[in-house]
């Protein structure tokens, strides 16, 4: 007895070639056609006067317009050093601008990578290499295994044929195309198996691709809800800076100071008073915290995504490979007898099932069926099967069956699978056994399962037709596949339920298919689900939004229809996460305020671009480590913003003060160089160091309207930075009047400044706690950051050279006695009235 090796592969039957049902179009007919309908791009092509408005956007911020003209307003008095370090600080500025706006043209130039530069297509009669931008209607191309369909056709010759569409619809289920029956080809979709000729109808922007790539392009990413808070807070601080600006403009004026003196006053009272630090405090957590998500298999694309998922009210996820494998897998074997489970040790019925199915399957599967296959009958031990494959029957469209005769010796088994329907209409079948088989049918299809009948028999070497290989058939039995849920993400859901997090379930799947996997996850255990024909009776707002806050499962969901499922979501009021790994998932990813994609074993390049937070281990379980990270990311940057806040009042107050009551100017540009490039950042680090808050998930999201700082926490940041400007300015003018130098004022002054800055990166760590009920030994930064202040106050004051380029003299023991009990008594009279915070979500 021969035993045939499945990996080997058999002695197969010779495939005839295929001819082409048509010659396809003459070369002058198709160059023609390519100049009436244009280049079969799927993706529009970005133009130069898109990427010079992304520029424009960049220099026109009003702080960069401020830096352009300090910059030469500084020049043109002569004061280079000043002009170079204003007009360097106009450079990462503008990069941040045009880093974040051109993001969105990454995703349209990886989506049109993905589609096949190349294709085979009949011209003047012969089969032709073409560039897949050539094709036009008309054209007759050949589609062949492992080949991107260019355009949508429909399949009119050879096959069948099997296509991988799942990234195109998110279906997990290759399909099956047949010449006159489901033959409708898709651009940027893969053929699996099978070879045939297709018939373009439509190219470039009008095929469903297109279709996805137009509305990619059309959607632009939207700033995320820190985004937009900072820029609120910094464009409050702004304005108020800018009245300050022009008083002290006209003051100088009426002093009878000219135009030249009085912009570089104003300019350089609103370089002291915008809160520029506040965007450096903000990359530098947001990059720490990517960093720290990236250990964890999470890639940030776009910084602020790291804190959104902290404030995200909904998160919208696809089903297949995501919620799931994305990997068919056998659950279910059903006999005469029984239904059991095939990860259980199986019955001599259920083995012979098994192996009936394998001989009917392809002996070397690229089909994820026929995989699933091998892989329980291997699990099982049954790693070898008889027989040499002599007659290969093909797909039947019609009745959705295969079937494989073998030669075993003298014995000619025939093996069948496929649906239940076309099975029993070439089998022989009692009606007792038809009714047993459409019952367990019915129950493995209400768990959510594949289901496929395997039918067996004997025929003979002499006979030549299917029909009579058929005859002897009888059914074995049902197999049912699963597609298993990912480890992790039942007890991430339960997270997210605690944390106040609403889990949306968007799949192109079968409602029955979706509604086992939601069931499985208790997700919406009542609701109904929700299907893509329910949408699009949605003929107004009102009505979507209805139907998005009544379900948590939506099924036979189209790329469009996710988009406006997000749109609707957004409108409502929630910031929406969005994950996904196919093309079609690109533009909801893109209208989410936060998209994340699954870039790991299944993800598209274009979901990876078009998303702010990739997931490398396709885990959605990382989710639940996303949002606690964002929460604990929000929490310290409300600490941060505090202390900026508090820090700012003493500055705005002494650059606008000290030159309004004519005295020598306190801050010089290098104390302010000083203070935002190295102690700021000091700062932020101790404060994105700090752990989160022990209940931080189970609180709900905080709300998108809310501010970074609550009224209570701006108050406080008012009251305590006025008193910390009081005591430096009182110091300074009280040193002034006694021997009137500038150089031994300013540097009590500005000993008091770093001081108080040093007592403020403790005492903001916490708005509800006192300073000394906050630990020291859990944040591993704050130490070296105390120390490294000290040290910057030694140099800064110790070194004369240093000292001289700061104008400031050398101060006595009593002076510092004086700077650190003024900057102590100004920071710390506010501790005793602290009172826990009622903020949620951060």
């Amino acid at each position: 007895m021969a035993a045939h090796d499945p990996a080997s592969g058999p002695n197969l039957m010779t495939v005839p070639a295929l001819t082409a049902p048509r010659s396809g179009l003459t070369s002058a007919d198709a160059d023609r056609l390519l100049r009436e309908v244009g280049p079969n791009r799927l993706v529009p092509t970005p133009s130069r006067s898109r990427r010079a408005t992304v520029l424009w956007r960049a220099v026109s911020d009003p702080m960069a317009v401020l830096l352009l003209i300090a910059a030469p307003t500084y020049l043109a008095l002569g004061n280079r050093l000043d002009a170079l370090v204003t007009f360097l600080a106009l450079g990462p500025i503008t990069a941040i601008g045009v880093a974040l706006e051109t993001r969105a043209e990454h995703a349209l130039e990886q989506l049109a990578a993905l589609v096949a530069p190349t294709t085979t297509a009949v011209r003047d009669g012969v089969e032709q290499i073409v560039d897949a931008e050539h094709v036009v209607p008309g054209d007759m191309l050949v589609v062949r295994e492992g080949d991107v369909i260019a355009a949508d056709g429909e399949l009119v010759g050879g096959g069948p044929i099997v296509i991988d569409e799942a990234r195109l619809t998110g279906e997990s289920v290759p399909v099956t195309k047949s010449v006159g029956e489901d033959a409708a080809l898709f651009a940027g979709t893969t053929v699996l198996t099978g070879r045939g000729y297709a018939e373009i109808a439509v190219t470039g922007l009008q095929t469903r691709y297109g279709r996805i790539g137009s509305l990619v392009a059309r959607v632009r990413p939207s700033r995320t809800p820190l985004e937009r808070k900072v820029r609120r807070f910094v464009a409050m601080l702004t304005v108020v800076a800018g009245g300050f600006c022009a008083a002290v403009v006209t003051t100088e004026l009426v002093r009878g100071q000219g135009w030249g003196d009085a912009i570089v006053a104003g300019v350089s009272l609103g370089i002291a008073a915008i809160p520029e630090e506040y965007l450096i405090v903000l990359t530098l957590s947001l990059a720490l915290g990517a960093t720290r998500l990236a250990r964890q298999r999470a890639l940030v694309r776009r910084l602020p995504a790291v804190e959104t998922l902290g404030s995200t009210t909904v998160i919208c996820t696809d089903k297949t490979g995501t919620l799931t494998r994305g990997r068919l897998q056998v659950v279910a074997l059903a006999t005469p007898n029984a239904v059991v489970d095939a990860a259980t040790p199986l019955s001599e019925a259920a083995r012979s099932l098994l192996q009936a199915a394998i001989l009917a399957s392809e002996p070397d599967p690229y089909d994820p069926l026929d995989r699933a296959l091998y892989e329980v009958a291997t699990r099982h031990g049954m790693h070898r099967f008889p027989g040499t494959l002599e007659r290969d029957h093909p797909f039947d469209p019609r009745d959705k069956y295969v079937t494989h005769v073998w030669r075993d010796d003298d014995t000619w088994n025939v093996a069948a699978k496929g649906a239940l329907e076309g099975i029993l209409l070439h089998a022989r079948t009692e009606a007792d056994e038809v009714a047993r088989l459409v019952a367990q049918h019915a129950q493995l299809a209400e768990a959510g399962m594949r289901v496929i009948c395997v039918a067996s028999g004997t025929t003979q070497d002499e006979v030549t037709s299917r029909a009579d290989d058929e005859r002897d058939l009888r059914v074995d039995g049902l197999i049912g596949f699963s597609d298993p849920l990912r480890e992790g993400v039942a007890d991430a859901l339960v997270a997210c339920h605690a944390a106040g997090v609403r889990v949306l379930m968007i799949t192109g799947d079968h409602p029955v298919t979706a509604r086992a996997v939601a069931d499985s996850l208790h997700m919406d255990g009542s609701g109904a689900v929700v299907t893509g024909d329910d949408l699009d009776a949605c003929t107004d707002d009102d009505a979507l939004n209805a139907l998005v806050a009544s379900s948590d499962v939506f099924a036979r969901v189209r790329p469009e229809q996710k988009h406006r499922i997000v749109h609707a979501l957004r409108a409502r009021g929630d910031v929406v996460a969005m994950t996904g790994d196919g093309i079609n998932d690109a533009p909801a990813l893109r209208e989410a305020d936060i998209g994340v994609a699954f870039g790991g074993e299944r993800g598209t390049e274009v979901a990876r671009q078009a998303a702010t937070l990739v997931l490398l281990d396709d885990n959605f379980a990382t989710i639940v480590s996303a949002v606690r990270g964002g929460r604990r990311i929000f929490g310290n940057l409300r600490h941060a913003f505090s202390y900026l806040a508090v820090f700012h009042a003493p500055l705005l107050l002494a650059a606008l003060v000290v030159p309004l009551v004519g005295k020598p100017l306190l801050l010089l540009p290098m104390h302010m160089i000083l203070l935002e490039l190295l102690l700021h950042p000091i700062v932020a680090l101790v404060f994105e160091r700090d752990p989160a808050d022990p209940d931080v998930m189970r609180r709900p999201p905080r709300s998108a309207a809310a501010g970074i700082l609550s009224r209570a926490e701006i108050w406080r940041a008012v009251e305590v930075g006025t008193t910390v400007a009081a005591a430096i300015l009182g110091l300074y003018f009280w040193e002034l009047s006694r021997n009137d130098a500038a150089e031994h004022a300013r540097a009590l002054g500005f000993a008091t400044l770093l001081f108080s800055a040093l007592i403020l990166m403790l005492v903001s760590r916490s708005s509800s706690r006192p300073v000394w009920r906050v630990a020291i030994a859990n944040n591993t930064i704050l130490l070296p950051a105390i120390v490294t202040m000290l040290a910057v106050i030694a140099v800064v004051f110790g070194v004369p050279a240093v000292r001289s380029v700061f104008e400031m003299s050398a101060l006595r023991p009593v002076d510092w006695l004086i700077a650190a009990g003024a900057a102590a008594g100004a920071t710390l009279w506010v501790e005793p009235f602290k009172r826990p915070s009622t903020a949620s979500g951060g």
